[in-house]
Formats: C-alpha cells, sequence, structure tokens
C-alpha cells in the first residue's frame, strides 16, 4: 500500500492476537480492540498463554518486541482506535448454542464499529459466519449506525480465516487467500490490505461464496472424519490397526483420508454445520448427509466410554467406581485451546456413569474440579487411562514408569496413536 498502513484487529483471541501482530511485525501500526479489559490488561503487560510461534520466537516474545517498538498496543476503546486507523478487520467470533449461531457479538461488533466509521474506512471480515451475514447483518447495521454508505463512503470486504492454532503466523502469511468485496473498489482496498502481510495470491469472487466456501471447507472435514469413524469401528471389529489402513489407503495419490480421535473439536469444525443450517433452511434445502456426520462425530465419547468399560470388564473390573486419568483436554494435540473440546464431554459421561475423573493437561490453563496439578497426581492408581490430546509432556515420558505408578491390570485407551507397541502384551491397550 502507498500509505502508511493502519488498523484495527477486532478481537484478540486465538486468531485476531496473532493477526495484529503479524501485520505489526511488517511494519503496520496496529490497534487491538478487545471488549474484555483484562484481556487488553494482560496483552499491553506483554503477557499471553497462546502457544504460537514464528522463526524461533514465542508468541509472548513477539507481542513484547511489538509494544516496546510502537508498532501495537490494545484497548477496550473503538473511539481510540478510530483516530489512528482507517481499515477495521473483525475476528469476532460467532458462538454455537445447542446448534443455534448466536449473532449478538457480532452484531454488538458492528453497531460500535458503525458509530466510529470515517468516510474512507475499510472494513474486513474474517469471522467465519452464517452465509450472507456480511450483505444482510452487518452492512446494515454499519449503514444505519455511521450514516456511511457501503461501497461507495466506506468499503466493506469479507475473507475467510483459514489459520490451524499453532502455526497461525506462518499460515497468515503462506496461506492462499479468498476475498469478496461488496463492489470492485472494496475487493481492491481489501487484497490491498490482506497484501500487507500476505505473499500468496488472492482469489476474488463474491461475499456470499466466500463466506459460504469457508463454511464447507471446514464441513468437508468434519464429515471426512466422521466417515473415518465408521472406518475405525469396521477395523476393530475386523482386528485390524486403525491407523495403519488409513496409512496404506492414503498412498492412493487421491485418496485423503484424515485420523479418528476422541471427536471433532475446537471453534470452527463442530459449528462450521450449525452456521450453514439456519441459511440452508432458509432456502429450503436439506443436509442429511452433513447431519449425520456431525451426529457420528458428537457421539465418538460415547463409543470410547463402551470401549474402555468392556475392557475393564475384560481385567475383571467394573466401570463404576473405577478411577480413570484423562491425560489432554485442549482440542487438538499441541494446543492450550480446550474450547469445544470433545473430552468434555467424555468426561462428562465418565461422570454419569460413576467414575473417578482425574485429568491433566500441563498446557491448558483452564481450571476444573477433575483437574490435578501433575501427571503423577493423574495416574497414581488409576484402573485406566485416556490418551485424549497430546502435549510435550506427554510425547517425551516414559510409559513404562508411568503404567507402573497405575493400579495392577490397567487399561490405556490410546485415541491418538502414540502410546508405543512395545506395551502391548505387558499392558491392555485399547486402540481406536
Amino acid at each position: 500500500m502507498t500509505q502508511p498502513v493502519r488498523v484495527a484487529v477486532v478481537g484478540l483471541g486465538f486468531v485476531g492476537l496473532p493477526l495484529a501482530l503479524t501485520y505489526a511485525m511488517k511494519g503496520a501500526s496496529v490497534i487491538g480492540i478487545d471488549i474484555a479489559p483484562h484481556v487488553v490488561e494482560e496483552i499491553n503487560a506483554g503477557r499471553s498463554h497462546h502457544l504460537e510461534s514464528y522463526q524461533g520466537k514465542t508468541l509472548p516474545e513477539i507481542l513484547r518486541e511489538q509494544l516496546d517498538a510502537g508498532r501495537f498496543r490494545a484497548t477496550t476503546s473503538y473511539e481510540e482506535a478510530a483516530a489512528h486507523v482507517n481499515a477495521y478487520i473483525v475476528t469476532a467470533g460467532l458462538p454455537v448454542h445447542n446448534g443455534d449461531p448466536d449473532l449478538g457479538p457480532l452484531k454488538s461488533c458492528a453497531q460500535s464499529l458503525g458509530s466510529v466509521l470515517k468516510k474512507g474506512d475499510t472494513v474486513m471480515i474474517r469471522s467465519t459466519v452464517v452465509p450472507g451475514t456480511t450483505e444482510e447483518v452487518i452492512l446494515p447495521i454499519l449503514e444505519e449506525v455511521s450514516g456511511l454508505a457501503a461501497g461507495k463512503d466506506f468499503y466493506l470486504t469479507y475473507c475467510s480465516e483459514r489459520i490451524a492454532e499453532g502455526r497461525a503466523f506462518e499460515e497468515f502469511i503462506k496461506m492462499p487467500l479468498v476475498l469478496g468485496g461488496l463492489n470492485e473498489e472494496s475487493a481492491k482496498k481489501g487484497e490491498e490490505l490482506l497484501s500487507f502481510i500476505s505473499e500468496t495470491d488472492v482469489t476474488i469472487s463474491s461475499i456470499r461464496i466466500v463466506e459460504t466456501a469457508k463454511v464447507i471447507e471446514n464441513i468437508q472435514r468434519d464429515v471426512n472424519i466422521a466417515m473415518v469413524q465408521e472406518f475405525a469401528r469396521f477395523a476393530e471389529a475386523f482386528g485390524i490397526d486403525t491407523f495403519e489402513l488409513i496409512k496404506v489407503a492414503n498412498t492412493h495419490t487421491r485418496v485423503n483420508l484424515l485420523t479418528p480421535g476422541p471427536g471433532v473439536g475446537g471453534f470452527c469444525l463442530p459449528n462450521a454445520l450449525y452456521y450453514l443450517q439456519p441459511k440452508a433452511q432458509e432456502l429450503g434445502v436439506g443436509l442429511q448427509l452433513l447431519q449425520q456426520a456431525r451426529q457420528i462425530n458428537d457421539g465418538v465419547p460415547d463409543v470410547l466410554v463402551g470401549m474402555l468399560e468392556q475392557a475393564l470388564q475384560e481385567q475383571g473390573k467394573n466401570l463404576r467406581g473405577s478411577k480413570v486419568a484423562v491425560l489432554g483436554l485442549a482440542m487438538k494435540d499441541f494446543s492450550n485451546d480446550d474450547r469445544v473440546s470433545p473430552v468434555h464431554d467424555l468426561i462428562a459421561r465418565l461422570l454419569e456413569k460413576g467414575v473417578e475423573v482425574v485429568s491433566y493437561d500441563p498446557a491448558v490453563p483452564t481450571s476444573y474440579g477433575h483437574k490435578a496439578d501433575s501427571l503423577e497426581d493423574a495416574v497414581r492408581g488409576a484402573d485406566a487411562l485416556f490418551l485424549t490430546a497430546v502435549q510435550k509432556e506427554f510425547a517425551e515420558m516414559d510409559w513404562t514408569a508411568l503404567v507402573k505408578q497405575m493400579a495392577a491390570s490397567a487399561v490405556l485407551v490410546d485415541t491418538k496413536n502414540r502410546i508405543p507397541r512395545e506395551l502391548d502384551g505387558s499392558v491392555k491397550v485399547v486402540r481406536i
């Protein structure tokens, strides 16, 4: 861009904070906006629990560098940001409650943004949304509150957020991008804003296509995993190794099966169907296959409890009253994000069955009544163990020594294909 880049990133969570810091590292003047005062205070103090890193530096190190350089700061005030920026990137999440997307936070963000919008500003939505949200919900609010005309007085765009947690910085720079603009001039402004940090080509399409593409990108992975879960049940019944089966099938160059696990977690994949569904219902379109896939993935915790119960019975033990260690609360390996983690559903099912659950995850900062302070406290005397998410400590631990701390005739349930095969025979290992 010919003029200095002055951008505000709205929402400083797992997407927004690394995005804001990526712009700052590239030389932009960046203000981060978040409605939570404690989040802003922590960030301005140079503290963050994010596990992201880039070129050998952790996110907290990058954060402190950019704060010290004066290229980044956080605030709760849209007014403060408006005095310094001419572009806004919105990363506010769209929570789902009982299958229903909650547009409230995004509408509130649009109200606040509209109140400070100036002529010539650019607004880019990077939240995953119900298709049609940008033009049907956000645009009218911005125009009504600001008194400005979208596409004429200010520019409105939508760009998919495609990063994977743990690789955010790299993927903000290297991941191919798709962008929708309200009109040609909006698309041009959006492309300039993206190109400041992105080293890839930007594909331009309509906002509605880009919004929908983002949702179905996530749904196709949800469906793939549901399919693999059914393959896993077949493999178990047939007495063959699920992961070896998938590895062999994936040698075909047109096959890309994902791997089974304790369920599908995170903010994106489990919610994707519920972003598409409202618009599909409005249009009278059925989504039976997608709904069935979601039900299969939601049912995995129940399947795992059944597998554990059978394995304990084979060891002469009952599920009720047993102590079960659950290692890994995160929604995926090497993450500290336990939002919408299937492990919570697994633990809930175990507790309902009268199990004493002791969990442990050294990366997840959230406190729970069942969460132990150390690996030793979690596994000591346990009748069974679930490995549900891999963290560095788990990847490096001595499994033989760990089993010795458990009760006699213990059961290990490996949902991540990480427990050493050498343990087979000396202890009962259930692999999915």
